[in-house]
């Protein structure tokens, strides 16, 4: 499994257009083949930053298969017009797991 992170640094004062957008924005990645789950979350300390956690079966999931989809310009026009600056994506494989 593959775990994307980008921290999300939303224009101010559109964090509520933002999130009202993400939940529409959320079933498109969520039918993508490959997809096992995200999680939104918003900083505590900076509300204007939210930390954004995909995860995927493979790289090529989300890499080519969403990023090269016809969904994926449909994400865009919902979501990247909130950033600024545009976010860095980075991907993640597990090393450590440890449950409560």
């Amino acid at each position: 499994m593959i775990t994307e992170h980008a921290l999300l640094s939303v224009k101010p004062g559109m964090e509520d257009e933002f999130e009202a957008a993400f939940n529409k924005a959320k079933s498109i990645i969520g039918s993508m083949p490959g997809f096992q789950g995200l999680t939104l979350s918003r900083c505590i300390e900076n509300p204007g930053t939210y930390l954004l956690l995909v995860e995927c079966a493979r790289l090529d999931d989300h890499t080519a298969g969403f990023r090269g989809s016809a969904e994926y310009q449909e994400w865009r026009a919902l979501l990247h017009h909130f950033y600024s600056p545009f976010p860095t994506v980075e991907h993640y494989e597990r090393v450590v797991v440890l449950n409560a």
